[in-house]
């Protein structure tokens, strides 16, 4: 039989390879035989985070913490009292972790030397300092944590740092320099120079940065590396639940809406303490089930969001919208959006307030929310942002009847989305480029474009938006006489009262190319072979 000495060298070396399940078993049972040393129950706390059990981590710190104490290390016994106190602050228990974290001041003071810990202690002031709203504040001291970690070479404390001092940068609005800090804390995350939890710790936080700026394409990049660690640990529970609402996030931005559904299927089943956390990936399954139609579903999703405290947010007043329940969808998105005053926080909450406006004849109200979002994407330069914008735009002018100045900013927008892979924006813009083209006379790519919407949206299982589509091209079939188009009509019109290919194009101000281009499509469609007989159809038929 195994003895307690060797248990405890097995469960070290299971640790080492972070086999969470079998080193917290492994340790455990030597536990039970007789209490184990502080360093130890570190390693058991640890395995027991890793695998969701955040209470009996902090009860094996608070236990390594008293074991520390009897042995005379202040030092590593204020260690265990900030892990306790982060863990407790990161559940919302805000006295607890106070708590903690002052009797780890007061032991590192009583220790009278410098030391890393000094630097940890240095976190909970900036969380005060975010609170407060005061990044600048944050940026110093997290500057600070930075020099005490490059003095002692602790490299937990200066992934932290370096991170936090991103977030403060984006937080000041200088979005590429918070950015590369971001890139300089993941590069020493993935390079596998942490420990397990400040990897995990520094992988979520980096991900929510980059997701709340827009920052699409470092998200997928950081989701991707993300979800590879999670995998070289198949019992890992912690850290998991947040990787999978990420990777929801945005599988819908990426058309693959059923994985995304069971991505967040998969994250409420992780959160089995976080209601808020599960509540997220509920309002992600909504959003699925509202584009695909479901609306039965995207209610229920909807409301199970709201009441684990997860605001169901432009998705909502987007279902009221398609519901045709107009009134509750322009309140829905006018509450939201006075509550909030952070431009970044507004943001995604504008285009859904574009829409709705527009939805319900309110034009120049429109065209102020979209002059917002246009001011946003100016400050924030970021691609997604710039397509939403352009979007918006774009949908703003066919509205003020400028088909023009629309095709212009969806030409743009259409470019970001091809560039992010987002194929539901991609055929929704194509949708309106489709009516600009139409506006415009240009019936041929009105209809190329809107049957590349079509197939696009019945591909992705987008039945309201490729019904919509296909009202759309049977509307214009059944309004054209004799299948003209509306430019093809001005053109026939001008034939008949005797006009040539470049008085046409004069007029209309197309190329004599595009004219003779119509004039032909027009032979065809009238079943003629002379602008004569051409004419004739029309006074016959009444066509003008």
């Amino acid at each position: 039989m195994e003895d307690r000495k060797a248990r405890i060298e097995r469960g070290r070396d299971l640790y080492a390879r972070r086999s969470w399940t079998d080193a917290h078993a492994a340790l455990t049972a030597a536990d039970r035989e007789d209490p184990l040393g502080a360093g130890d129950l570190e390693l058991l706390g640890t395995a027991a985070y890793m695998l969701g059990r955040s209470d009996e981590h902090v009860h094996c710190l608070e236990r390594a913490h008293e074991a520390h104490l009897a042995a005379e290390g202040p030092v590593d016994a204020a260690r265990c009292a900030f892990w306790a106190g982060l863990n407790l602050a990161l559940r919302g228990e805000v006295g607890r972790a106070a708590g903690w974290f002052g009797r780890a001041r007061r032991l590192v003071d009583r220790a009278g030397r410098d030391c890393p810990e000094r630097g940890y202690l240095l976190i909970p002031s900036l969380f005060q300092a975010y609170d407060a709203g005061e990044s600048a504040a944050a940026y110093g001291i997290a500057t600070e944590a930075a020099d005490v970690a490059q003095r002692f070479d602790d490299r937990d404390l200066l992934a932290i740092a370096v991170h936090e001092q991103g977030h403060a940068l984006l937080e000041q609005g200088r979005l590429e320099e918070g950015l590369h800090l971001l890139d300089e804390a993941m590069v020493m995350v993935t390079t596998g120079e942490l420990s397990p939890m400040v990897t995990g710790l520094v992988y979520c936080s980096v991900l929510g940065f980059c997701q709340e700026v827009f920052a699409v394409r470092r998200a997928q990049e950081w989701t991707d590396a993300m979800r590879e660690w999670c995998g070289r640990q198949p019992d890992l529970v912690a850290f998991t639940g947040r990787c999978l609402i990420h990777r929801a996030e945005l599988l819908v931005l990426r058309g693959r809406w059923e994985d995304a559904i069971d991505e967040a299927s998969r994250a409420q089943g992780r959160f089995a303490r976080s209601r808020r956390a599960a509540a997220e990936a509920s309002y992600w399954q909504g959003e699925v089930h509202r584009l695909r139609g479901e609306l039965g579903n995207a209610e229920r999703a909807y409301r199970d969001a709201s009441r684990g405290g997860w605001d169901p947010q432009p998705g909502l007043a987007m279902l009221r919208l398609a519901e045709g329940k107009h009134d509750l969808a322009l309140a829905g998105i006018r509450r939201v959006i006075a509550g909030r005053s952070e431009p970044r926080a507004r943001a995604p909450l504008l285009p859904a307030c574009v829409e709705i406006l527009l939805a319900t004849g309110d034009v120049d109200g429109a065209v102020d929310a979209c002059g917002e979002l246009e001011r946003i994407a100016a400050d924030h330069g970021r691609t997604t942002l710039e397509s939403m914008a352009s979007y918006a735009r774009g949908a703003v002018e066919l509205a003020r009847g400028d088909p023009g100045a629309a095709l212009s900013a969806l030409r743009r927008a259409g470019r970001g989305w091809q560039e992010l892979e987002a194929p539901y924006e991609v055929a929704r813009t194509r949708m309106l480029t489709g009516r600009a083209c139409r506006k415009l006379g240009d019936e041929d790519a009105a209809g190329l474009e809107l049957d590349a919407a079509r197939d696009a949206f019945t591909q992705l299982g987008a039945a309201p938006d490729a019904a919509r589509v296909e009202a759309l091209l049977t509307e214009a079939g059944s309004e054209r006489p004799h299948g003209l188009t509306q430019r093809e009509l001005e053109v026939l019109r001008l034939v008949a009262v005797g006009k040539s290919n470049r008085d046409i194009g004069e007029e209309l101000r197309i190329s004599e190319h595009t004219v003779a281009r119509h004039l032909q499509n027009v032979f065809t469609k009238l079943d003629v072979s002379s602008r004569t007989a051409a004419a004739t159809v029309a006074f016959r038929h009444g066509l003008f």
